[in-house]
């Protein structure tokens, strides 16, 4: 089967046809220079058939800084600063910066390519994850999976995946939770090595708490404020879209994901 052929194929999985293919990358760096909103007016066309493209619901994108410290130094945690990857990962095994370390039944560190160009992450493992220790290996990580097929690319190859916690959070039901403000801020240093040691061209906010975590913002900030933005963590482009666990939930959104995930190749596509 050809690569063209899988992405169409999850693409129809997703619910997500017709594909619409990328633009000529001159094509693309000419329209990454205008403003974004023309760029997506201009893939707004409907099928010939009748059905709802993934750029069905054009809004305007704009680019948004967000200054944020890399620096991990600054928030009172310099020996994480300077870890490499096996420092960082004995680290955070044996973690009890918060109170989740107490319930976890492993760690889940991150998992994929140590210089991979796209981080993606999410809000925190769930039963599955903790299990495992890696990350999205249930009904979520097949749809990430798919996610990134659609996009030409591959768990592992050129990608990364972490989560904004390294432990599950429950409730006192034992149900998923997301990570309160305190557990995020704590394991934040982590996943700020993370990203210097990758050096990402673009990073990708799967869901809410990963974004208003990255971001520094007010929790009462929707997704739906966040997308169609070009937001950056530093220096690095960051693009939000829904976690693939709400998409489970409710399918509609589905196609205003992808558009997210264009917007996310543009601004790679510009960035080469």
């Amino acid at each position: 089967m050809s690569d063209q052929h899988r992405r169409t194929t999850f693409l129809n999985e997703m619910g997500l046809g017709p594909v619409w293919l990328q633009r000529e990358p001159a094509r693309v760096r000419e329209q990454i220079e205008a403003p974004v909103a023309n760029v997506l007016a201009v893939s707004d066309v409907a099928p010939a058939d009748g059905r709802v493209s993934a750029w069905a619901e054009p809004e305007n994108h704009q680019s948004v800084t967000t200054p944020i410290s890399l620096d991990t130094a600054n928030a009172g945690e310099p020996d994480i600063a300077r870890m490499d990857w096996d420092q960082l990962k004995t680290a955070v095994s044996s973690c009890t910066r918060c109170n989740l370390c107490r319930t976890r039944t492993k760690t889940v560190f991150g998992v994929g390519d140590q210089k991979a160009r796209w981080l993606f992450i999410g809000e925190g493992p769930g039963r599955n994850e903790d299990q495992q220790g890696l990350p999205f290996v249930g009904p979520a990580g097949k749809l990430l999976d798919n996610m990134m097929i659609a996009m030409g690319l591959k768990r592992g190859e050129n990608t990364y995946i972490a989560n904004i916690v390294k432990c599950r959070p429950t409730d006192v039901n034992k149900r998923d939770r997301p990570p309160e403000e305190d557990e995020a801020n704590a394991c934040m240093p982590y996943l700020q090595r993370q990203i210097a040691l990758i050096q990402p061209t673009v990073i990708i906010a799967l869901g809410k708490t990963a974004a208003l975590s990255l971001l520094k913002l007010d929790p009462s900030t929707p997704v739906s404020k966040l997308r169609g933005e070009v937001h950056r963590h530093g220096e690095i482009p960051l693009i939000v879209t829904y976690h693939p666990a709400y998409l489970l939930r409710s399918l509609k959104d589905k196609s205003k994901a992808w558009a997210d995930l264009c917007l996310a190749m543009q601004v790679h596509e510009s960035s080469n």
